[in-house]
């Protein structure tokens, strides 16, 4: 047991250095946000820099919710099949566009990787969290079947 505490549901509640490494650990998630009145969530690779998340986008609502200093929400987990274990981080807050050219010289040397190639995304978009939580289920406390 990694004593962690645990919620009414019996997760375990994650520390914010283990959420934010778990975030870094995982390729892509999904980021939320309200768009002409309706909520949308859509898959994004991101990057952990210090406690904010990043990615990089081209025009469009994702754009235009950062540029509007919008409120977000960013979702990233993963699940075991086999051992029937997993753990979520969600990540509440404010996104905006990077526009300094030195920060986003300072980005490109994070690694991040695109995945979808198909369309140039040279706007650097930055989350500034207000909220970040995380449950997991570990290996040995997932329900067998």
């Amino acid at each position: 047991m990694r004593g962690y505490p645990t919620d009414h549901a019996g997760l375990e509640i994650l520390t914010l250095d283990v959420t934010l490494r778990l975030l870094a650990s995982v390729a892509v998630g999904r980021v939320g946000f309200f768009a002409d009145g309706e909520m949308v969530n859509l898959p994004e690779n991101q990057a952990v820099d210090e406690q904010k998340l990043v990615f990089r986008t081209a025009r469009g609502s994702k754009l235009s919710a950062a540029e509007g200093q919008d409120l977000v929400a960013f979702e990233a987990d993963e699940y075991d099949e086999q051992t029937r274990s997993g753990w979520s981080v969600l990540v509440h807050g404010r996104a905006e566009v990077v526009y300094d050219d030195a920060e986003i010289q300072r980005l490109s040397g994070l690694g991040l990787r695109l995945w979808a190639r198909a369309v140039d995304r040279p706007f650097w978009i930055r989350i500034r969290p207000t909220a970040v939580s995380g449950r997991q289920v570990p290996v040995n406390e997932a329900p067998s079947s």
